[in-house]
């Protein structure tokens, strides 16, 4: 997949409580396809990447939510954690930054509990989409369908449940991103 991506940016929206593997390990993948990638956060300097609830790396943020706009990017990934998409559902510009994706007809990546993320910016309805679990409830209440595979795709939507998804996830991903 080398250079698939060239010429393309792909923005990652994340927080302090970022499941670290679940950024680490797609922003590779990208890379290696050639893609460039931001880091775009509602922090700004640092964020605290975690291993389950275990303190990880930290990792310089790129740029601020509240300046950036969709049309700058070809994509988006959401990474999990807990902490971190419950803490980017409060943040306004966050969720109009994920909803301005979708309105574009731009592929997002969202895996492990970002999906809370997806609901907060009402996107979720209608779809068939997969998560961490304990998420099932929350999606199916906000009008998606649940399913409990490693990767799902739909209408440019790649979810997966859990880190160990990141193969699937990440060969669906640059399948769809290249498109």
């Amino acid at each position: 997949m080398a250079n698939v991506l060239n010429g393309k940016t792909i923005a990652f929206l994340a927080t302090d409580g970022v499941e670290q593997i679940e950024l680490t390990r797609p922003w590779q993948d990208l890379q290696d396809a050639g893609a460039t990638v931001h880091l775009v956060s509602s922090n700004t300097g640092e964020i605290q990447g975690y291993h389950h609830l275990t303190a990880a790396d930290v990792f310089t943020v790129d740029k601020n939510v509240c300046y950036v706009d969709a049309n700058d990017y070809d994509a988006l990934v959401l990474p999990g954690g807990v902490a971190n998409p419950d803490a980017l559902r409060l943040d306004a510009d966050a969720v109009s930054f994920v909803n301005a994706f979708f309105k574009a007809g731009k592929p997002v990546a969202a895996i492990c509990h970002a999906p809370w993320l997806l609901i907060e910016a009402g996107v979720v309805e209608g779809r068939r989409l997969t998560a961490w679990p304990s998420l099932k409830t929350d999606l199916v209440n906000a009008g998606g369908k649940w399913v409990d595979v490693a990767v799902c795709e739909d209408k440019g939507l790649i979810t997966s449940r859990k880190p160990d998804d990141l193969d699937a996830f990440c060969e669906k991903m640059l399948e769809i991103f290249s498109a």
